[in-house]
């Protein structure tokens, strides 16, 4: 049995529904506003159904659990995963996002973690969910930060990014018994968004 399953999870602004090759042209549609940064991993628009089949792979071993992000409208906007998926000691990551512009810095995204992050810990039981980040992308760890998520450290020389270059990775995290004040900050934020 694989852990976890298939979800939905729906909200006011948001949707993430299991990544599907039927979502290909309209995230294509969503990565081609934009723009490369060399410090993060964002797919080409013409690389998409690659990108799509290479999660729905990861997906097949147990290692992801991808969603598609559909805004209101149900138009995709981005993509997110829960990966590094350890079913034994019920802990995962929140990653491999990218969301296009005109969402970002919005409720959109606030809701999306906040569906995420309730899903992992009240209907999956998982003890911690990670969250990693390039150690300059800036934006990035502001907005883990301003999800409530705790810095546990920086991992120097983790990993090469597509040019080459090594990337240190901020490594943070949620614990299970900082759910519900997290829960209860992000509610806060989204309420502030109506």
């Amino acid at each position: 049995m694989s852990w976890p399953d298939p979800v939905s999870l729906i909200g006011r602004h948001v949707q993430l529904v299991p990544l599907a090759h039927a979502h290909a042209h309209g995230l294509i549609e969503a990565a081609r506003e934009l723009q490369p940064l060399w410090y993060t991993a964002v797919p080409d628009p013409e690389a998409m159904a690659e990108e799509i089949e290479r999660r729905l792979g990861l997906q097949a071993t147990g290692s992801m659990l991808p969603f598609t992000l559909l805004d209101a409208a149900g138009v995709p906007v981005g993509m997110t995963s829960y990966m590094h998926i350890d079913a034994r000691h019920r802990r995962l990551e929140i990653g491999s996002t990218w969301l296009t512009p005109r969402v970002q810095r919005s409720g959109l995204n606030t809701e999306s973690k906040w569906l995420l992050l309730r899903h992992a810990f009240e209907q999956l039981d998982c003890i911690a969910v990670e969250l990693r980040t390039h150690r300059l992308n800036l934006q990035s760890r502001r907005a883990i930060e301003r999800l409530g998520a705790q810095l546990d450290g920086i991992l120097r020389h983790h990993q090469r990014t597509a040019d080459g270059n090594l990337r240190d990775t901020c490594v943070y995290s949620i614990t299970a018994p900082e759910w519900p004040t997290v829960s209860t900050h992000l509610r806060w934020l989204l309420e502030r968004r109506r």
